[in-house]
C-alpha cells in the first residue's frame, strides 16, 4: 500500500481512537456516579459498557500506530500488535455476556417474585409451593422424601430442590434464609433459581456456591444471611458431592454407620469474597442422606432442643426405612417434642439411592 494512503488510514484510525476515548470517559463518569450496591445491574452494565469502549479506544489506537508505522518503514509485524487488545477484548466479552445474563437473570427472578407476591390472598400459600413443592421429579436410581412444615409467620425462608443438573448428574439442595416475611421469601426464591444455574454450570458444588455467594452479596441486604447444602449425585461415578455454607449437618447412612456432614464454608451474603469446600463420598446401595433446616434441630421444650443426636438415632433404629416415611417421622417426633408447637419453619429431604 503506498505510503501517503497508510498515512490517511494512519489519520482515520487516530481520529476514531480520540472518539472513542472521549466516549469512554465518559461511561466512566457515569459508573463512578452509580452506588453498585444500591443498583448492581445497572452498575455491572455500565462498566460493560466502559470497557467495550475502553477497548475500542485501544484496538483503533494501535492501528493508527500500525499504519503509521508502515508509512515510515513498512513492516507488516506491526499490525501483530493488533491481536493483543483483540484477544483480550474477546475475552472480556465473554465475560461480560455471562454478567450480563446473570444480571438479567436475577432481574427476571425478583419480577417472578414481584408478581407472585401481588396476589395477597393466593401468595403464601404459592410461594410455599415455589419454595418448597409439594412433588418432586422422580429420577431413576433413587428414592426421595420430602416433607414441609411451614412456621407461624405468613412467609418463608426455607426451600429446598431436587433436579437433574446433567444426564448423570442430580442435585438436592436445601437451604434457609434469615427472618421471615416477604423480603426472606424473595431472596430464597433468587437463591434457589440462580443455583440450579450454577450447578449447572459447574461440576464442584463449592465453586457454584462461590458464585452464587458473590452474586448474592452483590445486593445490599445487610440483615439477611442464608445457609444452604448441596449434594450432587454422579450415576457415573457412583459418588456423592457435597458442600455446605454454614448449615446445620446432613446425616449419611454409610457403610451402616450414620456420619454428619459438616459445614464446608461460611454462611451466604456474609463476605462476598467467602471460600467454600467440597467433599466426595463413594455412594453404595442402600446408602441414604438426610438434610434439614434448623427448624428441625431447633424445636423445643422448655430449655432443651430437639437436636441432631435424635435424628442421628431415628436413622439408626430404621436404616432400611423408605425417605418419604422418615421424614415424616422426624417431623411427627419435633411436634411431640415441642408441647407449645414448632414455631419455626421445617423443611426435610431423605435420599436413598436404590
Amino acid at each position: 500500500m503506498d505510503t501517503p494512503v497508510l498515512a490517511v488510514v494512519g489519520l482515520i484510525c487516530l481520529a476514531a481512537t480520540l472518539s472513542w476515548v472521549r466516549s469512554a470517559r465518559h461511561r466512566q463518569r457515569l459508573v463512578h456516579r452509580i452506588d453498585p450496591q444500591e443498583a448492581p445491574d445497572a452498575y455491572t452494565l455500565a462498566w460493560s459498557h466502559f470497557r467495550k469502549e475502553a477497548h475500542a479506544a485501544l484496538l483503533y489506537g494501535l492501528l493508527a500506530v500500525a499504519f503509521f508505522a508502515n508509512a515510515v518503514a513498512p513492516a507488516t509485524w506491526v499490525f501483530a500488535l493488533v491481536a493483543v487488545p483483540a484477544l483480550v477484548s474477546t475475552a472480556w466479552a465473554r465475560n461480560a455476556v455471562r454478567e450480563a445474563r446473570l444480571a438479567r437473570q436475577r432481574i427476571d427472578i425478583e419480577r417472578r417474585a414481584q408478581e407472585a407476591l401481588s396476589q395477597e390472598k393466593l401468595a403464601p400459600k404459592a410461594w410455599a409451593g415455589r419454595l418448597a413443592p409439594d412433588e418432586l421429579p422422580a429420577f431413576s436410581g433413587f428414592d426421595v422424601g420430602r416433607v414441609y412444615q411451614a412456621g407461624s409467620g405468613l412467609m418463608s425462608g426455607d426451600f429446598f430442590d431436587v433436579f437433574q443438573a446433567s444426564p448423570t448428574r442430580m442435585a438436592a439442595v436445601i437451604g434457609d434464609v434469615s427472618g421471615h416475611g416477604i423480603e426472606s421469601s424473595i431472596t430464597a426464591f433468587q437463591a434457589k433459581y440462580l443455583l440450579r444455574t450454577f450447578l449447572r454450570q459447574f461440576r464442584d458444588p463449592a465453586q457454584a456456591l462461590e458464585e452464587l455467594n458473590r452474586q448474592m452479596s452483590s445486593v445490599d441486604r445487610s440483615e439477611e444471611f442464608i445457609s444452604l447444602v448441596v449434594l450432587v449425585f454422579d450415576t457415573e461415578a457412583k459418588t456423592m458431592r457435597y458442600a455446605s455454607a454454614g448449615h446445620p449437618a446432613t446425616f449419611l447412612w454409610h457403610q451402616r454407620e450414620v456420619q454428619p456432614l459438616r459445614s464446608t464454608g461460611p454462611l451466604l451474603m456474609l463476605d462476598p469474597g467467602g471460600t467454600y469446600f467440597s467433599r466426595e463420598i463413594p455412594m453404595e446401595h442402600d446408602d441414604m442422606a438426610v438434610m434439614y433446616t434448623d427448624g428441625l434441630t431447633e424445636a423445643r421444650d422448655g430449655d432443651e432442643m430437639f437436636g441432631e443426636e435424635r435424628i442421628g438415632n431415628a436413622i439408626r433404629r430404621d436404616p432400611g426405612i423408605e425417605p418419604a416415611v422418615l421424614c415424616k417421622q422426624l417431623l411427627d417426633a419435633a411436634n411431640d417434642f415441642s408441647l407449645g408447637g414448632v414455631e419455626d419453619d421445617i423443611a426435610i429431604l431423605a435420599i436413598r439411592k436404590i
